[in-house]
């Protein structure tokens, strides 16, 4: 099965500090044992397809219940080499 790449930003962000949004939504994704790289602009997530569908998904709620506003999600299949 193909890896995928997701990332996701969380609205809305304090500039220079984690919002209860977006703690939630980093909280989320490492409670499925995944490491996210958090940075300005988004967190980064990689992992089989199923692994990380399943994240986004708990993502989603625990972000959407903290207070977000907006939550923009991308994600890459990754090649199989």
């Amino acid at each position: 099965m193909p890896g995928y790449r997701a990332e996701f930003m969380v609205e809305p962000f304090v500039e220079g500090s984690l919002g209860p949004p977006v703690v939630a939504a980093v909280e989320a994704v490492a409670e499925r044992g995944f490491e996210p790289s958090v940075d300005a602009f988004g967190t980064t997530i990689e992992g089989d397809a199923d692994r990380v569908v399943a994240a986004l998904a708990d993502m989603l709620h625990a972000a959407m219940d903290a207070g977000a506003t907006r939550v923009t999600v991308q994600v890459e299949r990754r090649s199989e080499t």
